[in-house]
């Protein structure tokens, strides 16, 4: 039996300390079709240099500038064949056996198109990790959460989750894809840079057809924060702009004309809570994402246009208010907000 194909991508920038402490376990994979390519976004540091003499068998890309996440994949999976690639961020240590069963499942359903693994906390095992922990769903105004974590509260993992699901999208982090399905959707929006461009893209996917999975029984162990953390300002930045570019991309017009203005409001309402905080870093970040929303607006004609489908017919959905239940109802977990999808 010929076994598909696998391209294990890392894009990395700057992480050799990531790159020497992961990538052995990476290596040591037993999935046989497989390869292994580290896709550099033009690093100041020696991580190429070091790759190239310490790990043979691991193939290089040179970008020549730093693309971001979105656009240095985007640049290096046009370079790569294979059936299936899985995107792995260099701060994420795999455990045996962990290609096997994303591919089982990925092949039993040609309406597959991607699908990731639980992930869990690097520094502490026992917990659900922020990005993506058990599968990404989204609420009805496009604030993401995931089965395992709410906004910052992540769950111990308990097998609460150990069932194999539909959910609304897969994280980047480790994200495995099959490669026509990246290719036919152009791949990620370059204009992203980082942060919610997998979402933009499973979404993406829900609008041709596809179905998105979390295989509970491949499991890794990831970092977070390698290139920036979570309070970063730029991550602030990018969130809220990318989060907004997002719901006008896919939203249909009927839910576009009153939940834009209703999240615009909410980003102020918390743009002036930082300002009572004296966070102001935070308030510039706010007020400069929806001036880069403005700029999407004028070049978005060049982006490719897909058929509008309500959420409420995408699974992985939650069509009531994710804040309302986590603030005012103070549900803290995926299975408190959830309790009909169980």
């Amino acid at each position: 039996m010929n076994l598909p194909s696998v391209a294990i991508v890392i894009l990395n920038y700057n992480g050799r300390n990531y790159l020497e402490k992961f990538l052995p376990s990476v290596l040591a994979s037993a999935y046989p079709n497989k390869k292994i390519i580290v896709a550099d976004n033009c690093s100041t540091d020696e991580s190429v240099f070091y790759v190239a003499n310490n790990f043979k068998s691991v193939e290089i890309i040179l970008l020549n500038k730093n693309y971001g996440f979105a656009g240095g994949y985007n640049e290096a999976l046009i370079k790569i064949q294979a059936d299936y690639y899985i995107l792995l961020n260099s701060d994420v240590e795999v455990t045996p056996g962990w290609i096997e069963p994303m591919i089982t499942l990925m092949e039993s359903d040609s309406n597959i198109a991607a699908c990731q693994p639980k992930i869990l906390s690097y520094y502490d095992k026992h917990l659900f990790e922020y990005a993506g922990a058990c599968g990404g769903w989204i609420d009805a105004l496009g604030y993401a959460f995931a089965r395992g974590r709410i906004f910052d509260i992540c769950e111990a993992d308990n097998g609460q989750y150990n069932t194999t699901e539909k959910i609304f999208w897969a994280t980047g982090a480790a994200l495995c894809i099959k490669a026509e399905s990246f290719h036919e959707l152009k791949g990620f929006d370059s204009y992203f840079f980082a942060h919610m461009e997998e979402i933009d893209l499973c979404w993406r996917l829900h609008k041709k057809g596809y179905t998105i999975y979390c295989c509970h029984s491949s499991v890794v162990y990831h970092v977070g924060g390698g290139t920036l953390h979570k309070t970063n300002i730029k991550k602030t930045y990018l969130n809220f702009r990318n989060n907004l570019i997002m719901l006008l991309k896919n939203l249909p017009f009927i839910e576009a004309v009153w939940k834009i203005p209703l999240r615009i409001l909410l980003d102020w309402v918390f743009a002036f809570k930082s300002i009572l905080q004296r966070d102001f870093q935070t308030f510039i970040a706010i007020i400069r994402a929806h001036a880069g929303v403005l700029v999407w607006i004028v070049v978005r004609s060049k982006y490719q246009k897909l058929p509008s489908i309500k959420m409420k017919k995408i699974i992985g959905v939650y069509n009531g208010l994710l804040i309302w239940e986590f603030f005012l109802r103070k549900k803290k977990q995926f299975s408190e907000i959830i309790k009909q999808e169980k």
